[in-house]
């Protein structure tokens, strides 16, 4: 339930309102746009008398919400939401490019990746140290010692990091080391994870499930900022399709839905969605195009010697190359790298 206040609402009656609302128990999350200020009200609905409500001078109207997640619902939060990584701002105004390796293999791997990808204007640094592979037997990273590697990598670049978390002990330890948290498709779902990465107040990034659909990502991320972080990105990496030609359908359509239904930022990853590097260029142009708000593009040094997704990663001149094409449609987009 949303509560629309009248324009020329003093801070004392709005939060006077909000004090009784909370007292019955509700939680409310007030959000002030350049003309519209509105108070969404969580929980039990039951508890609170909405004749009340109705008659309080101060409201305008009241909008019901049947969508279940809430938080994350544009009509809670009408402006679109930019939230900070370190030096970085992810949201409407900026481009954001979070480049590196699937895997973290070395400290001097890193270091190497980390130069090339900041000198093209990535300003995100990803790097997985905890890999959870579908064969049991496949490289699953170097856990803490790659955290470590990522944390030198950005005092020496300055970058902000990102690394992948599968269980409440790799966030203990990501929360360490590294500027932003990151959700698997795998672990979408994972209701227990998303409890405790929430619970960090870091910005989080929450992969797509691979079978999931828009509403079940969305309550996916409610986990997430019900739990304590506002900081949360959505990233579309593809979904499981019939279609075998690529690792995976990227539905860019998600990208416009989502930008109706939410404030959240929406970042498209094109490397893990088709799995071939030769599509990263035009996919990343159309996502662009459908008003994301970053990319994730995977960059190795070495990819035909990669212990992770070597057929998807760039090499730095691929990289380079692909980054220059982009500039023309990150111009036209109103937006600018960082």
């Amino acid at each position: 339930m949303i509560l629309v206040i009248k324009p020329q609402t003093t801070e004392a009656a709005l939060e006077h309102m909000i004090q009784e609302i909370e007292h019955t128990g509700l939680h409310t999350h007030l959000s002030k746009g350049e003309e519209v200020t509105i108070v969404g009200l969580v929980g039990d609905k039951t508890k609170i008398d909405l004749t009340a409500i109705e008659a309080n001078p101060i409201v305008e109207k009241i909008i019901p919400v049947t969508e279940s997640y809430k938080l994350a619902n544009k009509k809670f939060h009408p402006e679109p939401t930019t939230f900070a990584v370190k030096d970085t701002l992810i949201g409407p105004d900026t481009m954001t490019i979070m480049s590196g390796p699937c895997a973290v293999e070395s400290e001097e791997q890193l270091l190497c990746i980390a130069r090339a990808v900041k000198a093209q204007g990535a300003t995100i640094l990803r790097g997985g140290a905890y890999k959870p592979r579908t064969s049991p037997y496949s490289f699953q990273g170097l856990e803490e010692e790659g955290l470590r590697y990522m944390k030198a990598a950005s005092q020496e670049t300055g970058l902000a990091t990102i690394c992948e978390v599968t269980s409440a002990h790799a966030v203990e330890s990501a929360y360490k080391y590294v500027d932003m948290l990151q959700i698997g498709a795998r672990n979408m779902q994972n209701f227990e994870l998303l409890k405790e990465v929430g619970k960090t107040g870091m910005p989080v990034l929450l992969k797509r499930g691979l079978s999931a659909t828009i509403d079940e990502w969305l309550n996916a991320a409610e986990y997430i900022m019900s739990s304590g972080s506002s900081k949360v990105a959505l990233c579309e990496r593809g979904i499981r399709t019939y279609e075998t030609a690529t690792r995976n359908t990227l539905d860019l359509s998600a990208v416009c839905v989502l930008k109706e239904r939410t404030h959240l930022p929406v970042i498209v990853d094109p490397s893990h969605a088709t799995g071939v590097r030769a599509f990263v260029e035009p996919l990343s142009a159309a996502a662009i195009a459908c008003g994301a708000d970053g990319l994730m593009i995977e960059v190795h040094n070495d990819p035909a010697h990669a212990l992770s997704d070597g057929p998807q990663s760039l090499d730095f001149d691929q990289f380079a190359s692909v980054m220059e094409h982009l500039k023309p449609y990150i111009a036209l987009s109103g937006r600018t790298l960082g």
